[in-house]
């Protein structure tokens, strides 16, 4: 009677097993995308001057994309900004304004089913629109490899580290970034083993393994949603040269709030020394850990 009533209570976690894995598989892109399309957003942009240019593009696939590309006249280097897995493009407005008074040429980009870019997203599509934009930048912009720093923040970073991985580029920034989708799926859910059954990958630790070119990993040591742990596991897995910068206080969202001039600098002197790097430079010896 007892084995029976064992074995019943087996069959029915079982049960209650298929029934998770199907449903993650079934919503499994709802759970890592969070798109807002066009008109939702900040797109008034006058309280903010910037000389923003509209950029439109197709992916490998027909996909039609949007960007905006914001020159700056005494730029040396061109920022290309993969953000998060929320919103669109247009939520980082500020962001953006504080970037290109760095001196930088900005390029911001809406992934498949964000802002006013077509589609759906999901990992395969948008590792196509992450080539996409890189190459419209190279050859609609006329950018320099050579000049160019991809700069990926939560989920789009591991979309950075991969476009940094297949193409030229002086330089990368990871911030508030994660290991890869297994390590994520083991944080949100503890008990269920939810990252067994993950079609995304989102291999951000696979791709900077043995990525040469210079790479900066910034976090929050206050993350709520990638611990702060995940993004040294991320830095300590990568190959050299890279240096990491602790945003002491930094939650998710807010690290260039938080670490306000400090942060800033800390990104303007690492672009510094990548443009100008003739293969001998290091990151300094105190940098903030």
């Amino acid at each position: 009677m007892r084995r029976h009533a064992i074995l019943e209570t087996l069959a029915g976690l079982a049960v209650v097993l298929g029934l998770c894995v199907v449903l993650l598989a079934g919503c499994e892109n709802q759970f890592i995308y969070f798109p807002e399309k066009y008109p939702k957003g900040l797109w008034d942009t006058s309280h903010m001057p910037l000389p923003i240019e509209e950029v439109w593009f197709e992916a490998g696939d027909g996909v039609k994309l949007h960007a905006w590309y914001i020159p700056h006249q005494e730029a040396a280097a061109t920022l290309m900004f993969f953000h998060g897995n929320a919103g669109n493009l247009s939520h980082r407005l500020e962001n953006i304004f504080f970037l290109h008074h760095l001196k930088l040429n900005v390029f911001i980009f809406d992934y498949r089913g964000y802002g006013k870019s077509e589609g759906k997203p999901d990992e395969k599509g948008i590792l196509l629109d992450s080539q996409a934009a890189y190459d419209t930048l190279m050859k609609q912009k006329g950018v320099s490899a050579s000049s160019v720093i991809l700069f990926g923040r939560s989920l789009g970073g591991s979309f950075a580290a991969h476009t940094a991985s297949k193409n030229p580029a002086a330089g990368l920034i990871l911030e508030s970034t994660f290991t890869h989708a297994q390590d994520m799926a083991d944080q949100m859910f503890p008990v269920f083993p939810a990252g067994w059954f993950l079609r995304s990958k989102l291999d951000t630790l696979g791709a900077v393994a043995d990525l040469k070119i210079p790479k900066l990993f910034i976090h929050g040591n206050q993350d709520e949603i990638v611990p702060y742990t995940l993004g040294r596991k991320l830095y300590i897995g990568a190959a050299e040269p890279k240096e990491f910068y602790t945003v002491v206080g930094g939650m998710h969202n807010n690290g260039y709030h938080v670490g306000g001039k400090d942060y800033f600098d800390t990104i303007k002197a690492f672009i510094a020394r990548t443009v100008a790097d003739d293969g001998t430079n290091a990151p300094p010896k105190n940098s903030p850990l």
